[in-house]
């Protein structure tokens, strides 16, 4: 029985198979069948969508591959705590899914913002092992949600500030830009997200704080005890915030623009700029130049998040654009050499 043919015309038939299809017809053990389905995989003939249980074949092909993504509207998963990067999963549920291709752009880019800071959260304080990942898009409304089994969100920043109580921290959280790793974070991440979405809820030992910007209001709530963190983000799609607007809103300008060229000066202000959440902040909207300047006069060094995001993260995705250091001293060079010669930060 030639199976590569058997696999084949199913196809035509049905769009797509999943392995046990395949036992069924030819009798063939499950693991036999495996290995002919990643014969054709590696060839390029198939593509796999799915994992374990919902795992599925289809043909390799640009119509097909859109056709079955666009199906797909729900993304879960548990990733290990260990060398994880938030830019790397959310490209993982871009490719495997067509949640952000139902999206438009101002509310693609909410999302991948606020997803980005809060799975940062999630990898750099909660001290867990695993991170779960949840996003769904239903109708109007997508949401997401990210829960970590660490030390929990409001018992870390009582650590860390010395108070007595989760409303002592929970207070301190809603001053904004605050941070418990003023080494590695502005603590700028929630205060922006929420102000990005329709409704933020972070769920911690006994408190639920929620962020709700259809009301114009802020809620805390007692709960049941929590163990670690849970953050529940959620906005329609029919919004109209521009993530650019919202970030205007908050910080002063230190841009000058031209047709092709931007050149930011950093030094205004007197800011450290250590983390991930300024860097987004400060290159969103900034993929239609093709060249940008980063004025590093009076900055004495940068943070390794700051610089990642926008050395590696930021140009992988931009492959186009040119960025051009001024001004910058040893430590800062020495913090972007290293960001580009590493894969993992």
């Amino acid at each position: 029985m030639d199976i590569r043919n058997v696999i084949l015309r199913l196809l035509e038939k049905k769009q797509e198979i999943k392995t046990s299809d395949i036992v069924h017809i030819t009798g063939f053990s499950r693991a036999y069948i495996g290995k002919v389905l990643q014969c054709l995989r590696e060839e390029g003939t198939l593509m796999l969508l799915g994992k374990a249980n919902q795992a599925k074949y289809i043909l390799a092909t640009e119509k097909s591959v859109k056709q079955h993504r666009s199906k797909i509207l729900k993304f879960r998963q548990i990733f290990d705590n260990k060398n994880l990067l938030e830019d790397k999963v959310l490209d993982s549920i871009r490719n495997s899914t067509g949640i952000f291709d139902q999206l438009s752009d101002n509310i693609s880019n909410i999302v991948g913002y606020g997803f980005t800071e809060m799975l940062n959260n999630a990898i750099d304080h909660s001290r867990s092992s695993k991170v779960e990942v949840k996003v769904e898009l239903f109708g109007e409304l997508l949401r997401f949600e990210i829960i970590d089994k660490g030390i929990g969100i409001y018992n870390n920043i009582m650590k860390q500030k010395h108070l007595k109580t989760p409303l002592e921290a929970i207070q301190d959280l809603l001053k904004g830009k605050q941070t418990t790793m003023p080494a590695g974070h502005s603590g700028e991440g929630i205060f922006f997200t929420s102000k990005c979405a329709d409704m933020l809820i972070i769920k911690s030992s006994k408190k639920k704080l929620i962020f709700n910007n259809l009301l114009k209001d802020i809620f805390i709530r007692d709960i049941k005890g929590t163990v670690g963190t849970k953050v529940n983000f959620s906005i329609s799609t029919n919004s109209t915030k521009q993530v650019d607007t919202i970030f205007k809103e908050y910080t002063d300008s230190s841009f000058e623009f031209d047709k092709t060229e931007v050149k930011i000066r950093l030094y205004k202000g007197g800011t450290e700029y250590i983390s991930r959440s300024q860097a987004r902040r400060i290159l969103s909207g900034l993929d239609k130049f093709k060249t940008i300047l980063f004025d590093f006069k009076s900055i004495e060094t940068i943070g390794q998040g700051f610089a990642d995001e926008i050395f590696r993260v930021w140009k992988a995705k931009n492959p186009k654009a040119k960025i051009i250091t001024k001004n910058a001293n040893q430590n800062i060079k020495f913090m972007i050499d290293r960001v580009l010669n590493s894969n993992v930060v």
